[in-house]
Order: C-alpha cells, then structure tokens, then sequence
C-alpha cells in the first residue's frame, strides 16, 4: 500500500455485504485498500487507535467511512456522533450505508453531520450497482481532505 492509496473504514457487521462492497471497491478502485472491522467498538478504536489499533501505521486514517447502523457493542449513531466530534476525525467522509430508510435513522444521521445516507437495496445487482456508484464519487471524483 502506498501513500496515494485510498483507504476505506468498511464498518459492516454482516459479512456478505462486506464482501460485495470489498469486491465490488476493489474491481472498480483498484487503488482502495479496504480496511474492515464489524462492530462499532472496533471502527471506535480503530479510529481513535487504541488496543490492537494503537500504532498509526497499523491505522491509518482513512480517506472515507463506510458505515452501517445496526452493529453490535456500539451502534453506528455512537460512532458517527464520536468520529464527527472528534476534530483529528470530523473532515473523514461518513456515508451511512444501511438496511434502515427510516425518518428518524436519516434526520438523526444528517443531525449527526453525516456526509451521506445511502439504503442499501435487496437485490444484488442493485447493491453492486450502488456500491460501483459510490466508488466512482467517493474515490475518484470528490476531493479528500488532507490528513
């Protein structure tokens, strides 16, 4: 991996989307490195590098997270909340990607300075297709903030 790489936090607790979005990314962004946990307790120390995270290059920022909100330890509302008031963390892209496409779970996350809010659909060409759309904006077209 190098400097240029794009890193993705994928904070996902169900492992068959995690390996769609994995491949998916890594077909369309050969240039992504994709780091992923399944819980919101490990996203959290991850990001804030503590326990099996606490050396930077074992950890490096990522240039955008993909997060769901139904995880187990801490929910991904505590993680957006947490990373957003974080001001090593606050400009890292937060795009919400979850099964909920309920009002309260979408004003809550915007509330929370999300970046976006994505549904994932239930088919799979659709989720490949919205992952495929994601990549493209996300790693290519959008500017990332220096670390």
């Amino acid at each position: 991996m190098t400097d240029t790489t794009l890193k993705v936090l994928l904070v996902e607790d169900n492992d068959d989307h995690a390996e769609l979005i994995r491949r998916t990314l890594g077909e369309e962004q050969r240039a992504a490195h994709i780091i992923h946990v399944s819980d919101g307790e490990s996203a959290l120390d991850y990001l804030h590098r503590r326990g099996a995270w606490i050396e930077p290059d074992q950890s490096p920022r990522p240039h955008l997270i993909l997060l769901d909100l139904r995880l187990p330890r801490i929910d991904g509302h505590d993680v957006l909340k947490s990373i957003k008031q974080s001001a090593d963390l606050r400009r890292i892209p937060v795009v919400i990607l979850t099964t909920s496409s309920a009002e309260r779970d979408v004003i809550r996350a915007y509330d929370a300075h999300a970046n976006s809010y994505l549904v994932k659909p239930f088919g799979f060409e659709e989720f490949r297709d919205l992952m495929r759309d994601v990549g493209v904006y996300w790693l290519t077209r959008n500017t990332v903030a220096p670390a």
